[in-house]
């Protein structure tokens, strides 16, 4: 089983997987919640601040690159998003800063389950030269299985995508030092962004099926609503561009998962 222990003080860690949970100061009960799922999982967790990015304004946004973002993604990027890219930047950079061999990086929405540890455990084991696996995802079509867990989790690379969620991934520490060299340069969001292999050079893998789920503290999202990603969407010829550079990025993502 994975020995996951909570981070105290600047002292020597033990264990070889860290458990990190991104939590806003101002979602004490979220906090509460999963606190109390990880108990009952067998688990103790890390808690990284999360970063509100309402309070941030626009013209502050450190490593921001708007002209990309707008033209790659074909709209605006929303406060929420620009917190939650940093806020998963910052359990990055506490997990490397820790003497932990790899992490688990979750968001407060996610609802653990009890075998949750040794499954991912497992999954490390299948797949050696994974750098980054996605543990949950909002869709795996056309997943290419490379490995199958002790447990039965198949692994692989999908050639569909987005996939969606960066809600809960494991990262080793090479893959969490070549994401944190693309982290001032923003060109999508943050679960995009993980995803993207055949840019950042790493090794990324994803499971076929989820080993975790969204829990009912995600039907209230702390990023945006529908309304509010539609606002700021381009339309018409103006959107041209981001069509062609998706197509693009589909090839892309079609000879990674291939490869």
């Amino acid at each position: 089983m994975l020995k996951l222990n909570t981070l105290t003080g600047m002292g020597r860690l033990q264990g070889l997987t860290g458990a990190y949970v991104i939590n806003l100061d101002s979602s004490s009960k979220r906090w509460a919640d999963v606190s109390s799922q990880a108990t009952l999982a067998g688990m103790e967790i890390n808690r990284v601040p999360g970063i509100d990015g309402r309070v941030i304004p626009s013209t502050q946004r450190s490593g921001f690159n708007e002209k990309a973002f707008l033209r790659r993604n074909g709209r605006q990027m929303l406060p929420g998003e620009y917190g939650c890219y940093r806020a998963h930047i910052r359990a990055l950079e506490a997990f490397l800063s820790s003497d932990y061999e790899n992490a688990i990086i979750m968001e407060d929405d996610v609802e653990l389950r009890n075998d949750f540890t040794n499954r991912a455990e497992a999954i490390l084991r299948a797949v050696p030269s994974a750098e980054v696996v996605k543990l949950l995802n909002h869709r795996s079509r056309w997943c290419r299985t490379v490995a199958v867990s002790e447990y039965g989790d198949a692994v692989g690379r999908c050639l569909h995508g987005p996939q969606g969620s960066a809600a809960c991934y494991l990262v080793t520490r090479e893959g969490a030092r070549k994401l944190l060299k693309s982290a001032d340069n923003i060109e999508f969001p943050y679960d995009m962004t993980l995803e993207r292999g055949w840019k950042t050079g790493v090794s990324i893998y994803t499971v076929r099926q989820n080993i975790v789920e969204l829990s009912e503290r995600s039907a209230m999202s702390q990023i945006a609503d529908r309304a509010q990603y539609r606002a700021v969407k381009l339309r018409g010829a103006r959107k041209l561009a981001t069509h062609f550079l998706r197509v693009i990025e589909y090839a892309r993502r079609i000879r990674y998962a291939l490869s």
